[in-house]
């Protein structure tokens, strides 16, 4: 069975069990979020796919906006919206600004304000809210925003290197657009992405995460050094975000 079926029917067993009727996925166009809201649409469910721009470049707009119509030409389920919540931030920016200003802080909000939306949404068609962060976002070095884009109900695509996204995203014919684009979380007023935040490629952590995970140790150069220093923080500094939320027993 391919993955991509295996992925489809998982998704649709999780539905069917706990008796949801929509799936409402964000999508940024990105690779991840595109081969998930794919991935989504092919289970037949309702799917609602959801646009939310925050003080947005024009080209990522442009290429959900392209992805959505592809989806829209393909299957008969998918329902696009999008909704602009650049007035909705700024007004959070200006309350806050004064007295608990924190750049990072601010573009986290931008995540957790469309979290809220897509949530909103979610309840009004009973529907779950699936994710689209992948196994090295996700549990390798936590590159993603804790109830933000990590605020989901189902992760269909977390067991999955960035490599076998794109993969996935190629034998699905997702828009050679969006294999091309530079990964980036959108969070920022410049052209920032994940690889100038995180100082290694997707390829290269991946590679830093297979070393920790094996048993044969091999010598390594200076820049395999590198990534694996880089790799190592933040796995250690994101932990917060990788393991379950710490319960206290009495």
């Amino acid at each position: 069975m391919n993955l991509e079926i295996k992925i489809v029917n998982w998704i649709k067993e999780y539905c069917q069990t706990n008796n949801m009727n929509a799936l409402v996925v964000g999508i940024s166009g990105g690779i991840d979020s595109a081969l998930v809201s794919t991935l989504c649409c092919m289970t037949g469910i309702p799917t609602h796919i959801v646009s939310l721009p925050i003080l947005q470049k024009k080209e990522q707009v442009e290429r959900a906006h392209e992805h959505a119509k592809w989806l829209e030409e393909k299957f008969k389920n998918v329902y696009f919206h999008e909704f602009d919540l650049s007035s909705t931030y700024e007004i959070f920016y200006m309350n806050f600004k004064d007295k608990f200003d924190s750049l990072l802080g601010f573009a986290n909000s931008k995540s957790r304000i469309r979290m809220t939306a897509l949530y909103q949404i979610s309840a009004s068609v009973n529907g779950i809210v699936v994710g689209t962060g992948n196994k090295i976002e996700d549990f390798g070095v936590g590159f993603y925003t804790k109830y933000g884009d990590g605020g989901v109900d189902i992760s269909p695509i977390a067991d999955l290197t960035k490599t076998e996204v794109r993969n996935l995203a190629k034998d699905l014919c997702i828009n050679e657009e969006i294999l091309k684009a530079r990964p980036t979380d959108g969070l920022w007023n410049d052209d920032r992405s994940d690889e100038d935040q995180i100082g290694a490629s997707y390829e290269e952590l991946e590679w830093a995460m297979s070393f920790v995970e094996s048993e044969v140790k091999e010598k390594l150069d200076e820049r395999q050094q590198e990534i694996l220093k880089i790799y190592l923080e933040l796995n250690r500094k994101n932990q917060h975000k990788i393991l379950p939320i710490p319960v206290f027993k009495k």
